[in-house]
């Protein structure tokens, strides 16, 4: 019995374009993260970057659930003392919509609006 992994000049990884429009914030981060990650794929490894390319659009109208537009901050230290800096996630999406799905997931691009600058790779829609 051997294993066979699959080489990385034979995967096959893919440009995808969500739209994040009307979508709760942490269940559309979960469904991307295990798109990046590879997992939906049948030869996945741990040790290998199988993923997809994931481009965010529409990221300023992303829903969320309960008062967490007041509730939930988001904290950076600088390093220095007392220099904690903390944004509540209301302001954050009306600041900066693309971080938000940023913070909750590393690794792929995000877009505030509906155009990207990613149309050279042909993205393919992806819907959840």
């Amino acid at each position: 019995m051997y294993t066979v992994f699959t080489k990385p000049d034979e995967a096959r990884i893919d440009w995808y374009v969500v739209d994040a429009a009307g979508k709760t914030l942490g269940r559309l981060a979960s469904q991307i993260a295990h798109r990046l990650k590879g997992k939906h794929r049948p030869d996945y490894a741990p040790h290998q970057d199988l993923g997809d390319h994931i481009v965010v659009i529409n990221a300023g109208s992303v829903r969320v659930t309960g008062a967490k537009l007041t509730d939930k901050f988001y904290h950076q230290h600088t390093g220095y003392v007392g220099n904690l800096k903390s944004i509540v996630l209301g302001k954050l999406l009306a600041e900066h919509p693309e971080r938000a799905i940023e913070f909750a997931i590393k690794g792929m691009h995000v877009v505030g609006g509906s155009e990207h600058p990613h149309q050279a790779q042909q993205p393919k829609v992806l819907a959840f």
